[in-house]
């Protein structure tokens, strides 16, 4: 069914040129492959957005406002809800990112439990999805430590953070631009039959310059200017692995640059993980000189990060008050007030972590831990004499209660 006029988003389309290709290694394919994939392909070439006017009609503006406003608000209520200088708003920060890091990897197939990112943040865990999960998180931290200015260097520090971890990528590639083809769809050996051939790479640095350039200007929605990013920056794919979880820090980079969110991190992808079928659609349209459907998409999922974010928010903020009330009693001094709030952002923990983080002592740490178990708010999880770990069990259930519910979303 054609899209109506009105609901158009009219930007410039990608345009094509003609190249050559001989498979690589080809006695690694069969002959009929290989015959295949041998001749003229047809590469993407990114239109230039620096200077787009975007003509939007009143409906869509008054959506993407209406998601902004509900942005604005997610931000004010975790301040709210913990207040500006309480110790827990920084871990909170941290857990919303690694909410968002987790939604955000799920799009890409890549799943792992609220436990298991725990264990893998402080070097107890070996499960190959947390691993890189950890390295998304990296990368979003990245994102907002460099949000100040967006460049080209800023991009690819946030690659290098996501690459790093992600085991069998060669680490002399990560925080670089490719220097190869890229391809999604049919075709092992060439991108002859592909569904999308990725621009050559001589052109990425001069796309990433006018995308810089259009994340630079301050006459556009920031919402628009997020999702019309993020998808030319698909539509770029400057990176041979890695490029929709770093185009989605990029989000993040964005909302921070534009002061639109200031003190947390807004879980997006968790709202983009909803409808992943329209999320891929939309880059297509976009892709065909329609950015309507990605504004959409990434309005939907602000409304849907800010409404499930902040009950995150709350469900988090309450195990927090639970476990101060059966703190009640303990000395003031005692180090368990101080590693308290710290669960919110790391719910599992080992004396190694809490003296890196802390600064305590080992038998400091030792002796919060055993106050915080004996008053049932951590239980110890391996029952080993050496290398234990504890884990807030209840921060831990909301984490996956919560990403419970955005499945349940993406399947209602």
């Amino acid at each position: 069914m054609p899209t109506p006029p009105d609901a158009r988003i009219p930007i410039e389309p990608i345009s094509l040129e003609t190249l050559d290709w001989q498979p690589r290694a080809p006695e690694m394919y069969s002959r009929a492959e290989v015959n295949r994939q041998t001749g003229p392909y047809q590469a993407s070439i990114t239109a230039p957005i620096a200077e787009w006017k975007p003509q939007i009609s009143g409906e869509d503006s008054a959506d993407v406002e209406d998601a902004t406003r509900q942005l604005v608000a997610f931000d004010k209520h975790a301040q709210r809800r913990l207040g500006t200088n309480n110790p827990a708003l920084g871990p909170m920060t941290a857990i919303l990112l690694r909410t968002e890091s987790a939604s955000s990897s799920q799009i890409e197939q890549l799943t792992t439990s609220a436990k298991e990112l725990a264990l893998a943040e402080i070097q107890e865990g070996d499960k190959a999805n947390a691993l890189t999960v950890v390295g998304n998180v990296r990368a979003m931290e990245a994102a907002l430590r460099l949000a100040d200015e967006i460049n080209a260097d800023s991009i690819l520090a946030m690659h290098r953070a996501l690459m790093l971890h992600q085991r069998g990528f060669d680490p002399a590639g990560a925080g670089h631009f490719r220097n190869e083809l890229v391809w999604i769809g049919p075709g092992q050996a060439g991108p002859r039959m592909a569904e999308f051939v990725a621009p050559h790479h001589h052109r990425i640095r001069d796309a990433i310059g006018d995308l810089v350039t259009f994340v630079g200007r301050h006459d556009v929605s920031v919402l628009v200017q997020v999702a019309v990013s993020h998808a030319q920056f698909e539509t770029i794919h400057p990176f041979p692995d890695g490029n929709g979880r770093t185009g989605r820090a990029l989000a993040q980079s964005i909302l921070r640059n534009k002061g639109l969110v200031g003190s947390t991190a807004v879980p997006i992808s968790a709202g983009l993980l909803v409808h992943t079928d329209r999320y891929f659609a939309a880059l297509g349209s976009f892709r065909e000189g329609d950015a309507g459907p990605i504004v959409r998409e990434f309005a939907m999922a602000s409304r849907i990060a800010s409404t499930t974010g902040a009950q995150l928010v709350d469900d988090l903020v309450e195990q927090l008050e639970e476990s101060r009330g059966k703190l009640a009693g303990l000395r003031a001094d005692a180090a368990a007030w101080r590693l308290l709030p710290t669960l919110i952002g790391q719910p599992a923990v080992n004396t190694r972590y809490l003296m890196a983080q802390l600064g305590l002592g080992e038998m400091a740490a030792l002796r919060a831990l055993d106050a915080l178990t004996e008053r049932g708010v951590l239980s110890e999880s391996t029952g080993r004499d050496r290398k234990r770990v504890w884990q807030h069990r209840g921060i831990l259930d909301v984490l996956d209660a919560y990403a419970a519910g955005i499945r349940r979303m993406s399947v209602g």
